[in-house]
């Protein structure tokens, strides 16, 4: 029994030294194995400079929501969240968010060095309510060599892409592979890239009228140059690969694939697998255009850094300054192919984190760092995409009715309906402006 119970005892002073005598609690979303290796030795790290202890509690990003809230009104929220877009206003009018703790690390850093579009979608009036730590934009993905080979100019519009579909379709090539599967979130990114691209709002007040209009026609273009049928992620990267097709959009995630590095999508327009011809043939254009936004928008998948209300505020300003700043490498090396450094750099050389992300290494079952498959240009031209980074919802704070727009799919099924010929673009605008009346 005395056994029994010295165990018990020994067990629990573990755990008690392990855990309760943490200085600061923090979330993330960032669960994966591999992932939360990274995180706790920079968690070391940090305590080893500062004397600070971090514990590292990972959340499913699926159950982030509940717990913040359950949490919140318990009086028992971590010290920073790691976090997506989507929480950063509401949670910041609920409460939950430090909106002055988190305003001033982004003041302390300098705003300069961020950028411009993930600061301005985590705006609360004249503050930032959270801190930008790294994000993604969505791309197109173009065959640089074969548009240079046809005189055509990048495709950064909807009219430089028409040309080009129209220049490069034929018996062996597709086109375009558009997104047309409508129960897919990825149809739903695509559109709402395109829609963006050409002005449209989904939640400004009144009817969408001609810049909906173009942009559904501008979608139909692309459509009708794929191949039929129900078309996602996984039949545009394919073709890609194939060399079946001079465009596709795509994350940053395909940059790794495109350069075989990952033995589970290989690129397949020659007989080697692990080469990087294709990527030295591909171009990315992040921020592209229609005639209603000649200064076009780009699509983009932010992360914040959030200081919460329970939070012992000194310290975890403390561990997000070190996260932003001396750490910042190791922050974005967590999975550098998809956290594009929002930071650009310091005051002693503001592209000093763009620089060292550039030189990371990317790829699963091969590695390579980016400056060695891609070019400066390339790598410069991904990163800007930031800067004109938008969403729909987010400047009105409105992000939680634009994502229940989204999420119930109309979108995607009336433009199919258009894109197959049932319906004319007049009635696909006008059943579009009657679905957008429930939501308001």
């Amino acid at each position: 029994m005395f056994k029994k119970t010295l165990i018990l005892l020994s067990a629990v002073a573990f755990f008690i030294n392990n855990v309760a005598f943490a200085d600061i609690k923090f979330w993330t979303t960032e669960t994966q194995p591999a992932r939360m290796a990274k995180q706790e030795d920079m968690a070391k790290a940090f305590e080893a400079k500062t004397g600070i202890a971090v514990e590292v509690i990972p959340i499913d990003e699926k159950e982030l929501g509940k717990r913040a809230t359950a949490a919140a009104a318990a009086g028992d929220l971590p010290d920073v969240i790691y976090h997506t877009l989507q929480y950063v206003l509401p949670w910041a009018e609920a409460g939950i968010l430090d909106v002055d703790a988190n305003n001033d690390v982004v003041k302390e850093l300098g705003k300069k060095t961020f950028a411009p579009g993930a600061l301005n979608m985590a705006k609360q009036g004249s503050k930032i309510a959270a801190v930008p730590v790294d994000g993604w934009t969505q791309m197109i993905v173009y065959r640089k060599d074969l548009f240079k080979k046809a005189g055509l100019e990048p495709p950064t519009s909807y009219e430089n892409i028409v040309k080009a579909v129209e220049a490069l379709s034929s018996d062996d090539m597709f086109g375009f592979v558009a997104a047309t599967k409508t129960d897919e979130n990825f149809m739903s990114q695509v559109l709402e890239h395109v829609l963006l691209a050409n002005g449209v709002n989904i939640v400004k007040k009144g009817k969408q009228g001609w810049k909906l209009k173009r942009a559904l026609e501008f979608y139909k273009t692309i459509a009708k140059a794929s191949p039929e049928g129900e078309l996602y992620w996984k039949q545009s990267r394919e073709l890609y690969f194939a060399g079946k097709t001079p465009m596709i959009i795509w994350s940053p995630f395909i940059m790794d694939e495109l350069a075989g590095l990952r033995d589970s999508a290989p690129p397949t327009i020659n007989d080697d697998p692990t080469s990087s011809e294709l990527a030295s043939k591909t171009g990315f254009i992040t921020n592209f255009s229609g005639p209603g936004n000649k200064k076009g928008a780009a699509w983009a998948d932010v992360r914040y850094f959030g200081i919460t209300a329970d939070a012992d505020t000194d310290e975890a300003k403390q561990f997000i300054m070190y996260s932003m700043d001396e750490g910042y490498t190791s922050t974005l090396s967590i999975a550098p192919e998809g956290k594009f450094p929002v930071r650009r750099g310091n005051s002693t050389d503001p592209e000093a984190f763009t620089k060292a992300w550039s030189k990371l290494p990317v790829g699963v079952d091969r590695k390579a760092a980016l400056t060695d498959l891609y070019s400066a240009d390339v790598i410069n031209n991904i990163v800007a995409g930031l800067d004109t980074a938008s969403r729909w919802g987010v400047k009105e704070g409105e992000l939680s009715r634009a994502s229940k727009i989204i999420n119930s799919q109309f979108l995607n099924r009336i433009t199919r309906l258009y894109i197959d010929d049932q319906i004319d673009v007049d009635e696909a605008v006008d059943m579009i402006n009657k679905a957008l009346k429930q939501f308001n």
